[in-house]
């Protein structure tokens, strides 16, 4: 018999609903997800405090405080600022950073000498961070745009193009240094062919291939939703772009390629930067590199559209918040960098 035909009384409070004939058992899927709680149960992954990284700025000025107008809410911060600033947010739970250096007293150059300076924002961040939270897990972005007197990411040929081979090698020793002082994670995100392995080689011939993870960027695009992080580091090129490094936004069968060679050369991690434009890419990554953690960076464009939206009325801001990093774990994520870790902090907790 169609159970479906048979007729039956209404309930008197029941809705208005015409079942169709044709459903089959399994067609039928709002049962599954009709309760709060059900509705939790249909993730494969739900968002932890554990999960999330905070980006923070810090400055050679040890006092500083300085708040970033194209970043809302966020600052630049000086060492001696750290405990006060990180300190209410390790109560709350936070677990993990990751150190931009923003440099404003140093002498640049085409190297980027000052970015392994013992004394410079970084290295002075380590070792602030690991003595006065050791239960918070330190990472580092290695890059040297912010100190070479071009702004660019790596070393250049006479002639003006990319020299991969001294720029792999010199970043290689800036994460080295970066170890050394502390930190449980060194992420490069120059985008320089052959840096992964140059920076694994370095780790292990010097005692640190078992003592700190290797995060990499490894699809990392060439976006427009990088300019309050720009404005904030300080990090923009004086000439010309990065688009000869990073990768072109169409461009998904490099990032795959890009991926597979990092897992290849010793990555531990796995990251894609931007992130909700590239979704897909996370997806990939998961796929490609399905026994890494995966990363994503919620990057400073994507977090400023997201406050300016709700500041305009357009949304509720933990609302979206909450549905463009769930979108990022939901692809695979298994670690997400955002500016939005102090909020989801408190936000988890309700």
């Amino acid at each position: 018999m169609d159970i479906s035909s048979v007729s039956r009384p209404p309930h008197p409070d029941a809705p208005v609903y015409a079942e169709p004939s044709f459903h089959s058992c399994s067609s039928v899927l709002q049962g599954g997800y009709q309760h709060p709680l059900s509705r939790s149960w249909q993730a494969q992954r739900t968002l932890t405090k554990s999960m999330l990284m905070y980006p923070i700025f810090i400055t050679d000025e040890p006092d500083a405080h300085v708040e970033i107008p194209s970043l809302p809410g966020q600052a630049r911060w000086g060492v001696n600022k750290i405990e006060e600033f990180l300190g209410p947010l390790v109560k709350k739970g936070l677990r993990s950073v990751i150190l931009f250096g923003v440099p404003l007293h140093c002498e640049k150059d085409d190297r980027g000498s000052p970015a392994d300076d013992i004394n410079g924002p970084v290295i002075s961040a380590v070792r602030k961070i690991r003595a006065l939270f050791p239960e918070i897990y330190v990472a580092c972005d290695v890059c040297l745009c912010e100190y070479t007197s071009h702004g660019h990411c790596g070393v250049f040929r006479s002639d003006g193009t990319i020299d991969n081979t001294p720029s792999a090698a010199r970043i290689a020793e800036v994460a080295l240094a970066y170890a050394r002082a502390g930190a449980h994670c060194v992420a490069p995100s120059d985008m320089m062919d052959g840096r992964i392995k140059a920076i694994k080689r370095a780790l292990i011939d010097n005692g640190y291939g078992n003592r700190c993870t290797l995060m990499s960027y490894s699809a990392k695009f060439a976006s427009a939703l990088y300019g309050p992080f720009r404005d904030a580091a300080g990090s923009a090129p004086s000439y010309g772009d990065r688009k000869c490094y990073q990768l072109p936004p169409t461009a998904k069968g490099l990032a795959r390629r890009a991926i597979k060679r990092d897992v290849a050369e010793g990555a531990d991690i796995i990251m894609v930067k931007p992130a909700l434009p590239y979704l897909d890419v996370i997806q990939d990554a998961k796929e490609l590199a399905q026994d890494h953690p995966l990363a994503a960076y919620q990057v400073s464009g994507e977090y400023a559209m997201v406050v300016a939206g709700a500041r305009a009325g357009v949304y509720d801001l933990k609302t979206m918040a909450f549905e463009t990093v769930e979108s990022m774990v939901r692809a695979g994520c298994t670690l997400i960098l955002t500016y939005f870790t102090p909020q989801f902090l408190d936000w988890l907790e309700e």
